[in-house]
């Protein structure tokens, strides 16, 4: 089920919490809506949903026009952070509970009914629990019959919201990739919405990052990690380096010195932000188109040290990659040189600075 979000405009109590917003989602696809706290994007799902109604623009399923219809008309799967299950009801009869209350005319027969829920528990891996009640289940396996009872109404759209936010980082590492599968064999149009990176760009498709009511990026990982469109999508995606300086034919310049590498090609002359990640600075020897800095803290991550650094002319902080097997840890209070040898330049005007 293809959907297509035009020009949608959400205002409470006439606060502006989506400006415009223009998406469009492909059949079978699974989207992440990723973005900080009060960007919209739990609004933006919600408008999907049917929870709530657009202040102007329209949403369309397929060639519908869904935006006054309800949920239940929308025939969209919801799946919750805390995974709303019936407490007194077992797994099994939680699953088939949407199929229960439909209206008599077109609900299954209970047999029916029972068979639906089996035969998703055996999707969902918890095949031979339907007899347990959600307290006799772990975070995740409850958090697996939330998404069975979604499916069990055979949704055209399915929706998630924070789906695995109340869980441990190894159940949630476990859940992501367990999920993808499911997407992968199911085929169901998806949607969820997560602030955690990591998620977003190892589960989704495409990732539409967030902010502030509007659409900073819509792009794979690799875009949004390596060819970020914004300020913002460069310092949210990420560990990020800024620094303020001058673009002078080509040159970008730090407190006056050339930075070297051509950096500032193809940026108008002028005041801008240079962004780099800590993994694109390198240590470098003393001189022109180097940063001086001084260590003020050493670290290990993985394959990796991770320097940070107060330079020299302002004691502003940078974060420096190194790899961990060319051996160099440097005491904290040495001074080093380090340089980017990439980075992406924003003009003022678009950092907003």
């Amino acid at each position: 089920m293809d959907i297509g979000v035009r020009n949608i405009r959400k205002e409470f109590d006439r606060y502006p919490a989506l400006h415009d917003v223009s998406l469009d989602i492909r059949s079978g696809e699974l989207i992440a809506l990723l973005g900080p706290s009060g960007s919209g994007k739990t609004t933006l799902l919600r408008l999907i949903a049917g929870l709530e109604f657009p202040t102007s623009g329209t949403i369309h399923f397929g060639s519908d026009d869904a935006s006054t219809k309800s949920v239940q008309e929308r025939n969209v799967g919801f799946v919750f952070q805390h995974y709303a299950l019936f407490k007194h009801m077992t797994v099994a009869e939680n699953i088939g509970f949407g199929l229960s209350v439909r209206p008599r005319g077109q609900r299954p027969p209970a047999a029916e009914i029972r068979r639906k829920a089996a035969e998703l528990l055996d999707l969902v891996q918890l095949g031979g629990l339907g007899k347990r009640y959600p307290a006799q289940l772990s975070g995740g396996q409850r958090q697996r019959v939330a998404l069975a009872r979604a499916l069990a109404i055979e949704p055209r759209v399915l929706l998630l919201d924070e789906p695995f936010g109340a869980l441990d980082a190894k159940v949630r590492k476990e859940l992501r990739r367990w999920l993808r599968e499911l997407h992968d064999r199911t085929g169901h149009t998806t949607v969820f919405v997560t602030h955690d990176q990591e998620e977003a760009l190892e589960l989704a498709d495409r990732v539409v990052v967030m902010s502030q009511g509007r659409i900073e990026q819509v792009g794979g990982a690799d875009d949004i990690y390596d060819r970020p469109a914004s300020p913002f999508v460069f310092s949210f995606i990420g560990a990020s380096n800024a620094l303020p300086v001058v673009v002078s034919n080509g040159e970008a310049l730090y407190r006056g010195h050339a930075l070297g590498s051509g950096l500032g090609q193809g940026t108008a002359d002028g005041p801008a932000k240079l962004y780099a990640r800590p993994h694109d600075m390198e240590v470098a020897t003393p001189g022109p188109g180097a940063l001086g800095g001084t260590v003020t803290l050493s670290r290990r991550a993985g394959g990796s040290r991770i320097l940070e650094l107060a330079l020299d002319e302002t004691g502003e902080r940078i974060e420096v990659d190194v790899p961990a097997e060319t051996g160099f840890d440097p005491a904290k209070g040495a001074s080093v040189a380090v340089r980017p040898r990439k980075a992406r330049l924003f003009r003022d005007e678009q950092t907003g600075a």
